[in-house]
């Protein structure tokens, strides 16, 4: 487990990524905190309720992000959402493109998935990019879908079926 380079990655990031999660206390930025999210997805994988992948820098092995594939549902719908954050610094380079690529490709190949939702926040036009250069369709438009910053917020629903998309 990299809890150190995680927690480096979340207090890096810590203010450019505030206006698009919920709100998080002071102790989610701790070394226990992140072995936590580290512990849940390692117990979610092992029972096929998600799978989280860590981005790392081909040249420096850094890590730069993160992308979930969450909330996984199987017998008739095999279904998940997916969630993703890129170290700020790191943005407009197409990594986080390639990942949620690979995200898509491993949940349809491997996890067996049919089908993978997203949902963004309108005026988020980068992740937007990201979903629709991986495959996803626009679904339709969410009224106070999740409390984003202690604000309930629109978002935009997008996704991909296996055998659907690009």
């Amino acid at each position: 487990m990299d809890v150190e380079s995680l927690l480096e990655l979340r207090i890096r990031n810590r203010d450019f990524l505030r206006p698009y999660e919920p709100v998080v206390p002071d102790s989610h930025f701790t070394l226990q905190a992140q072995r936590e999210v580290i512990e849940r997805g390692v117990h979610q994988w092992e029972n096929g309720e998600g799978y989280a992948f860590g981005i790392f820098l081909a040249e420096t092995d850094q890590l730069i992000g993160r992308v979930h594939l969450s909330n996984a549902v199987r017998r008739a719908w095999q279904n998940c959402t997916i969630g993703y954050f890129m170290d700020q610094e790191q943005n407009g380079r197409g990594l986080m493109s390639e990942a949620v690529r690979l995200a898509v490709q491993f949940a349809f190949q491997e996890a067996g998935l049919h089908r993978i939702e997203a949902a963004v926040m309108p005026g988020n036009t980068g992740s937007i990019r990201v979903l629709e250069k991986a495959g996803f369709q626009y679904i339709g438009l969410s009224r106070y879908h999740l409390r984003i910053h202690g604000v309930w917020e629109d978002h935009k629903l997008y996704a991909i079926t296996r055998g659907c998309g690009k």
